[in-house]
């Protein structure tokens, strides 16, 4: 029993996104939410194009396959449309966030009539080549998170950097899947924060880049959320940092915006408009 328990313990819970299309919505609708428990450990895995009723079966077992060896309900976040699929997967043994049916039966209430219950009509919607920039946004944002592939950077239409944690991730996100615009973000590592100009790999995209900022009582409180009773978290390591910062984004002459106490649509709003990104999010 105590084997069982302690296998529990170390394994992280299985986190499901499931579509009949990329799975790209369900990802960002999911992972958006699941960023209010930053403590959890948590096993993602998307399943895309699950268009048949037996795919999504084969997705059912899958999840009952976990629960069965584990004993942790698995959560899955789904964007599939047809109503044999969601009910195949709403049928194991997983917590079902149906995505779709939350949020199309109050507009069908609230417009009076019925969703056409079909496949892909988003990218019908937004017409083909604006949805497929979005996509191609969203995937950039994800690839180009955290400081990854830093010599792609020029690809980029606009770049985030501050310290851990500072709300550069949500950020980004929120600006590709809202703005369909490109967002790499880079955080500033100790050794950078030693230095008080711009690190060398950030210095050719200089005009593209926006400097988060926030405040060290707030930036500690969320650290703490992640490494309780760490150095990492601690007020005075998060006031210096910040100071450090301040001094690059300074003495490099970028656009600042303090990401304390306001959401994420009103920064990403001040930022598309001081860098006058709005025409390119149209384009």
């Amino acid at each position: 029993m105590l084997g069982k328990t302690l296998k529990v313990a170390a394994k992280r819970r299985m986190v499901a996104f499931v579509s009949d299309r990329t799975g790209l919505t369900a990802e960002i609708f999911g992972r958006s939410l699941l960023s209010q428990f930053p403590n959890s450990q948590l096993k993602q895995k998307t399943f895309a194009f699950v268009d048949t009723e037996e795919k999504a079966l084969s997705v059912a077992q899958e999840l009952d396959e976990y629960y069965g060896e584990y004993g942790l309900k698995p959560i899955v976040f789904s964007t599939v449309v047809e109503e044999e699929s969601r009910e195949a997967i709403k049928s194991s043994k997983a917590c079902f966030i149906d995505l779709f049916n939350t949020f199309i039966e109050p507009l069908e209430e609230t417009l009076g009539i019925e969703s056409e219950h079909t496949l892909g009509l988003s990218q019908k919607a937004f017409g083909e080549k604006s949805y497929h920039k979005r996509l191609d946004a969203i995937d950039f944002s994800l690839s180009h998170d955290d400081g990854v592939r830093p010599d792609q950077l020029g690809e980029a239409e606009l770049i985030l950097i501050g310290v851990s944690r500072s709300g550069k991730t949500p950020t980004s996100l929120y600006m590709a899947m809202n703005f369909s615009l490109k967002v790499a973000n880079y955080p500033l590592t100790d050794a950078e924060l030693e230095s008080d100009r711009l690190p060398a790999v950030l210095e050719p995209w200089k005009e593209k880049i926006a400097a988060l900022t926030i405040n060290g009582r707030t930036l500690s409180t969320i650290r703490q959320q992640r490494r309780p009773g760490s150095p990492y978290a601690s007020l005075s390591v998060c006031q210096k940092e910040l100071k450090a910062a301040m001094t690059i984004f300074q003495n490099s002459q970028l656009p600042v915006f303090d990401s304390t106490d306001i959401s994420i649509e009103e920064i990403a709003g001040s930022i598309v408009k001081t860098l006058g990104l709005l025409s390119k999010s149209r384009a």
